[in-house]
């Protein structure tokens, strides 16, 4: 007897779980993305959305759950897509039976991202539709077509981000000069792109090389510059630390600019690494109007070093740092005596005074004592003003004079190169050519030391170099000051003494030693 197969419909439909002849609409969402912010793309994010809303609402069997956006965002990543997350958020909820988009490249460019999503949706129920590749996910093939799709969509993405490097480097290799102006204080972008000064932003780096110079902390540039309402970089009442070190850090501030200080690592994540070698940076001497005099510069990061060596650096006042125990060679440092009453004051005294079995001796002293022991330091180094002004220009021409290294440096620099492309060349040989690696390693490795031991002597002389022109601009600054007063000093300088005084020793009330920056030390008894 032949067999009879009898074909039963469907009566329950597998996207809706509700049975075919109901009116239950399917709850569709349209999904579009853009990765920039620039007009032609505004104009297509617009269009897709307008799209995709009539797309929707004009089906009779789908019920319109929604559109779902992310503008000027890429799509390498899904974790700053906030649209996005979002939509699988109701999705998963039960708020989506459908998505549509326009593309695998618009949904996702991470072929991980991608099928991990998908693959989530399709366990609750959840269909995708990509309109450009007619793509239905719970559809058997499907995921095969997705994963081909979405891994294009990655090595297109890939592609884009290595272009977009190259092309950064380029400029980079050119000299052009690009900086995030919107947090850039001291500049204005300029008609060619270039910097240009804004003179008013300008007075604030100024000030704060001026203020780092005198003596004072990160934290109390801070403060000061805060008292005086001046705004950050980003607009914002509140300073930080940090931005003040960018701005004494920044080689920008001299008129030359170092480039490609970050790299990309990888082009998914999109993460950041700072360059510490990994591949070439390129410095431009010159390529823009200084706010900050190159010495000047110089000095501050001569200054950032010397502190860094110091065990604890405070720069709370003009005096923190500055004043030494003539007993045990500690500094001086702030103290509030009777801070809650009338009787308050700040007084100064030795740091180690109470530290050990045997206390220092050293007197404590107020401001008042330590200005007059400054004004008559002063007044006495005065009346030697056209003998110390010789000797400083004597000494500037005997140990100030950096032709000799800059020479070397040069050279060293030259030398550098040679050698960089002869490791170049040995590696693209080895590469090419098979030959015997333990030869290969030798060469290499000495070719490496070379490289080293020159890079070191090339470090040496351009930390010499730094270190006589930071010499010469502490001496020039001095000699400046010293030159321009004129007349008695009757009343405490700020800004002479941050010129002028390197520091103090209190060896008691009536015995105090100022040391200034020309190294002379005149005893006040």
């Amino acid at each position: 007897m032949a067999k009879i197969v009898t074909t039963i419909p469907a009566t329950i439909s597998k996207f809706t779980a509700a049975p075919i002849d109901s009116k239950v609409k399917r709850k569709v969402a349209g999904y579009a993305r853009v990765s920039t912010d620039h007009e032609d793309q505004v104009s297509s994010y617009t269009a897709q959305v307008d799209y995709y809303t009539k797309y929707i609402k004009e089906r009779e069997d789908w019920e319109f759950a929604g559109m779902y956006t992310d503008e000027g965002v890429t799509g390498t990543s899904t974790k700053k897509r906030e649209g996005f997350t979002r939509m699988i958020k109701d999705a998963l909820d039960g708020k989506i039976q459908l998505i549509i988009t326009k593309s695998v490249s618009r949904f996702a460019r991470n072929t991980v991202d991608c099928l991990t999503t998908i693959r989530k949706l399709k366990a609750a129920g959840v269909e995708v539709y990509f309109e450009k590749e007619g793509i239905w996910t719970l559809d058997s093939a499907g995921e095969l077509l997705i994963t081909v799709l979405s891994s294009i969509s990655q090595e297109e993405a890939r592609s884009i981000s290595e272009n977009t490097t190259w092309g950064h480097r380029k400029r980079f290799a050119d000299g052009k000069v690009s900086v995030p102006f919107k947090r850039f204080l001291g500049y204005d972008r300029g008609e060619d792109g270039n910097l240009v000064i804004n003179p008013e932003q300008a007075k604030t780096v100024k000030l704060i090389y001026k203020l780092f110079l005198t003596g004072l902390s990160y934290k109390a540039i801070c403060r000061e510059l805060m008292a005086r309402g001046i705004k950050s970089p980003a607009g914002k009442d509140n300073w930080n630390a940090g931005a003040v070190k960018s701005i004494l850090t920044n080689e920008k501030m001299k008129g030359d600019a170092l480039l490609q200080k970050q790299f990309t690592v990888d082009f998914l994540t999109k993460k950041h690494k700072k360059n510490e070698g990994e591949i070439p940076q390129y410095y431009v001497t010159g390529n823009h109007e200084a706010i900050i005099p190159p010495a000047t510069f110089d000095l501050v990061q001569a200054e950032i070093e010397r502190r860094k060596a110091g065990k604890r650096y405070s720069g709370v006042t003009i005096f923190s740092n500055r004043i030494k125990c003539g007993e045990c060679g500690h500094w001086y440092g702030s103290k509030v005596w009777h801070s809650n009453d009338k009787y308050r004051r700040v007084i100064y005294q030795c740091n180690h005074k109470f530290d050990g079995e045997k206390k220092c001796s050293t007197p404590h002293l107020v401001e008042e004592e330590i200005k007059t022991a400054f004004i008559k330091a002063v007044n006495k180094l005065l009346k030697g003003r056209n003998d110390m002004l010789e000797n400083i220009r004597l000494v500037k021409e005997q140990i100030c004079v950096t032709a000799d290294l800059e020479a070397e440096s040069q050279r060293l620099m030259r030398e550098l190169q040679v050698l960089s492309d002869m490791v170049q060349s040995c590696i693209n040989e080895n590469a090419r050519i098979a030959q015997d690696q333990t030869d290969y390693q030798k060469r290499y490795d000495e070719l490496v030391s070379r490289y080293d031991a020159v890079k070191a002597k090339y470090d040496a002389a351009e930390q010499g170099i730094k270190k006589r022109r930071a010499k010469a601009e502490r001496l020039d600054a001095f000699a400046k000051a010293v030159k321009a007063q004129d007349t008695v000093v009757t009343a405490f300088d700020e800004g002479l003494w941050g010129t002028l005084v390197d520091f103090m020793i209190v060896y008691s009330k009536e015995d105090i030693g100022v040391t200034f920056k020309d190294g002379t030390e005149i005893r006040i008894r």
